[in-house]
This record gives structure tokens, C-alpha cells and sequence, in this order.
């Protein structure tokens, strides 16, 4: 049996960019990246999660990076990278489809089980924070509210040091 062709990719910045058929492929099948002008791009927390996966290697320049490499880069550059990757892997591994959500002033977004983007809307935004950093009631009134002003569920990830996530589902009740 012939062993699938990985992902050939270039980490451009903040985003990780591929023009491969094996990208444009994965991406028609199960919506990894997003196509930007004849491109697919991934965000950082997409393009660890393909490495580790086996399915994408990732270059700056002519240097292959290793996983290891590609976090340490990828948590200089957002500080709250590993709880990102982490809650992004879980939800990933539970068979949803997770996108970034920085147009509604969240972290991700989340798709329920065989929708695929563009088909229908997000069911959840999702914020994924450590067990041990703190949200204030104004925090969490804003989180809230843009779930509420985006028709969208709210999903807390809660991180702990293990790398183990919970999460907690928000929603507004009309008494």
C-alpha cells in the first residue's frame, strides 16, 4: 500500500501557506486551512496539529521543522499558544471542526459533528484558558455577550497542567 503524501508547506509569519494538491484535497475533505487567494492557509495551532498527525511538514526556507521546533516558534509568537493548541487538538479529535474566530472577537469557532464551514453556521465560539489564570464578571459578561450577538453557543476550554481539557457551556436563560 502506498504511503499518502504529506502536506509540503512554508511558514510564512504568523500562518503556515500551501499550494500542493494534497492541500487542496485535505481541505475539500475535511476543511483543514482555509483558501485564500489559490492558497490554502493554516493557522499556527492547524499546522501543529497536521505535523503531528503526520500529515504536513513544514519549512522556513530550505529547513524542515520538526514539531518541537515549530512550538517553541509558534509560542514566542502568541503566548497563550499551548492552551490554543491544546483545546484545538481535543475538540479536532472529538470529530468537530474548529476555526479560528478572530472576526467575532473569539478565539475559535465550532462547528457541530458533519457540518462543514460555509454549509451552515458555527454552533459554539470557543475561549480555551488555564486552570489557574482568572476570568473577572466583566470578562465574562464580554464573552458572553459576543456569543449572544454572534447567535452562537459560548464554550469555555478550560486547560489544566496536564493538558487535559473540560469544558463549560454558557447560555442565556430567559426567566
Amino acid at each position: 500500500m502506498q504511503e499518502k503524501k504529506k502536506i509540503k508547506a512554508i511558514f510564512v509569519g504568523e500562518i503556515v501557506t500551501s499550494n500542493t494538491q494534497e492541500a487542496f484535497e485535505l481541505y475539500e475533505k475535511s476543511r483543514f486551512g482555509e483558501l485564500v487567494d489559490g492558497k490554502i492557509h493554516y493557522p499556527l495551532v492547524e499546522a501543529l496539529y497536521l505535523m503531528e498527525k503526520g500529515k504536513m511538514e513544514v519549512y522556513e526556507g530550505r529547513k524542515k521543522l520538526t514539531p518541537e521546533k515549530f512550538l517553541e516558534k509558534a509560542k514566542k509568537m502568541e503566548p497563550n499558544f499551548w492552551h490554543r493548541f491544546r483545546v484545538f487538538s481535543d475538540i479536532r479529535n472529538r470529530g468537530y471542526i474548529i476555526k479560528t474566530a478572530l472576526k467575532f472577537g473569539a478565539d475559535f469557532r465550532v462547528y457541530g459533528r458533519g457540518v462543514k464551514p460555509g454549509e451552515k453556521h458555527a454552533k459554539w465560539i470557543l475561549f480555551p484558558v488555564h486552570e489557574t489564570s482568572g476570568l473577572t464578571w466583566y470578562e465574562f459578561a464580554a464573552k458572553t455577550r459576543v456569543a449572544h450577538s454572534t447567535k452562537k453557543r459560548l464554550l469555555i476550554g478550560i486547560v489544566d497542567n496536564e493538558g487535559d481539557v473540560t469544558y463549560y457551556e454558557i447560555k442565556w436563560l430567559k426567566p
